[in-house]
């Protein structure tokens, strides 16, 4: 029988938003360096955002550690960021806690200047380590997520 952190992760492989949040507990917070965080339908939206636009997304997963209360895993992703055209492989922490068979809490930890240098070329490499580089991320990636939930709603 597969593990709910298994699920989640091959449902991400699949880039299957709806299989990947049905993992997920109702109040599920979710946090990672790029959102902040995110709870509930925002945390389920992003999932089903970066699936749907992540169009050459590859994901891998290893599974650290699984009980029925906790888990981590390591994954990467590699794709390419829309806004450059630069290609980002991005090593992610991921840590959780489980309630009842899902994931209640989800928090995605990952070197933030890292990751702007691969995603925004020099000047990631220039700002991507500054509170004011997390600040305007954070508010574009919410614009980003609200417009996608707008667009949703009108389908």
């Amino acid at each position: 029988m597969s593990s709910v952190l298994q699920k989640f992760y091959d449902a991400f492989i699949e880039k299957d938003a709806e299989e990947m949040v049905d993992n997920y507990h109702p109040d599920i917070r979710f946090e990672d360096p790029a959102f902040g965080v995110l709870h509930g339908k925002d945390a389920a939206d992003m999932w089903r955002m970066l699936c749907k636009n992540g169009k050459d997304l590859q994901v891998t997963y290893d599974i650290i550690q699984e009980d029925e209360h906790k888990g981590i895993v390591q994954w990467e992703a590699k794709y390419t960021f829309s806004r450059t055209g630069r290609q980002v492989h991005n090593k992610v922490l991921a840590k959780f806690r489980i309630r009842n068979g899902l994931i209640i809490n989800h928090e995605d930890s990952f070197n933030l200047k890292v990751w702007a240098k691969q995603a925004m070329g020099f000047m990631g490499l220039l700002f991507g380590g500054t509170a004011f580089f997390k600040e305007k991320l954070r508010k574009n990636t919410h614009r980003l997520l609200r417009s996608f939930q707008q667009k949703s709603l009108k389908s």
